[in-house]
């Protein structure tokens, strides 16, 4: 069973990772950063419809500090998702700030509303952690899934990724007469292997959403991790393959009735195929970011130590010994996307 005992260090943006940012113009100048929301006077704590508690706090400002946080937000909302056009600004308000004072960054989420019809959106600004940067950046590479945030200094703006909680989906869902259990049960063998190529850890079903899509004919789903802290840190390879999280047991459950050994090779193989695609569509992108984390520092020596040793042994490939931090061995795991011929072929 998967298990992390320890919580993970905040790693600071080193220069290397802070001149990709520039490069590919993640780093934006901001009008508010992190540290000015925590200025709030009062907080209450935030129940869902069935008046659950959420774990969030909405958070309230001073007047005279209200008006100023929640315009210079709403920029913030337009630099995210209109590329800076402010006149989207012109029907939206915030409607709440909320904070999460046990996630590990505790994080401030926005609620912003047009005022027009009513419909909604989030987003998120954090302290911010290297390693949640590189797995960003590594899932709008590597994932089908493309991924908006922003960096500026010491703060990570991050939108809101859509889809039902896994763990809530697990509780609820499950039952539904809808419910495609085998299409289900690809996606999450798929998501296993992503996980595991990229070296994702920690996708226990609070940390991931399940999209769902219905067709003309069936219902498609798409598992979406939305905690990207524990990127390339633990030195358990069990960590990074979420088929090893009990939370996770009703979607392994649902994989060992309907899939069959055979047809799972064959979702990984697809998979890391669609990973190798990707990489070569985006390999000064990719080439780029690794060459970053190769010259940082985001894990602990023996957790290096430990992660080499065990992919060593689960691939058969004793050049995972020579790597002497985590960027060397992701580099190493994306490379066995690509075997090498035998030239007698």
């Amino acid at each position: 069973m998967a298990l992390i005992s320890k919580k993970k260090k905040i790693y600071p943006i080193n220069l290397g990772l802070r001149k990709y940012l520039v490069k590919y113009s993640r780093e934006v100048d901001i009008p508010i950063h992190y540290h000015e929301l925590l200025r709030y006077s009062n907080s209450i704590a935030l129940y869902d419809s069935k008046e659950q508690d959420t774990l969030w706090e909405t958070v309230f400002y001073d007047e005279s500090d209200r008006e100023e946080i929640h315009l210079n937000v709403k920029k913030i909302y337009a630099l995210l998702k209109a590329g800076g056009d402010m006149s989207v600004m012109e029907h939206l308000y915030v409607d709440r700030i909320d904070l999460c004072i046990y996630g590990n960054t505790q994080p401030f989420r926005v609620r912003i509303v047009n005022r027009i019809n009513d419909n909604f959106d989030y987003f998120y600004i954090k302290n911010a952690d290297a390693s949640r940067v590189y797995g960003l950046e590594l899932e709008h590479l590597l994932s089908p899934n493309r991924i908006s945030y922003l960096v500026h200094q010491n703060t990570l703006i991050e939108e809101h990724i859509a889809g039902i909680p896994g763990d809530k989906f697990m509780r609820l869902h499950m039952a539904d007469p809808h419910l495609n259990p085998i299409r289900l049960a690809k996606e999450f063998v798929k998501f296993n292997e992503r996980c595991f190529v990229r070296l994702l850890g920690d996708m226990h079903s609070a940390n991931f959403v399940i999209d769902v899509t219905p067709d003309f004919e069936e219902t498609h789903y798409r598992i979406r991790a939305i905690d990207f802290d524990q990127q390339s840190y633990e030195g358990k390879k069990s960590v990074y393959l979420p088929q090893y999280f009990k939370e996770n047991n009703v979607l392994i459950q649902l994989g060992m009735k309907y899939i069959t050994p055979e047809s799972m090779r064959q979702y990984q193989k697809e998979e890391r195929a669609l990973i190798a695609h990707r990489l070569k569509s985006s390999q000064r992108g990719i080439d780029d970011i690794l060459r970053a984390m190769e010259h940082d520092k985001i894990s602990l020596p023996e957790n290096i130590d430990s992660l080499k040793k065990e992919l060593a042994k689960h691939y058969g490939n004793p050049t995972f010994l020579e790597c002497t931090n985590m960027g060397q061995i992701l580099r190493k795991s994306l490379d066995l996307l690509f075997p090498k011929k035998n030239p007698d072929q």
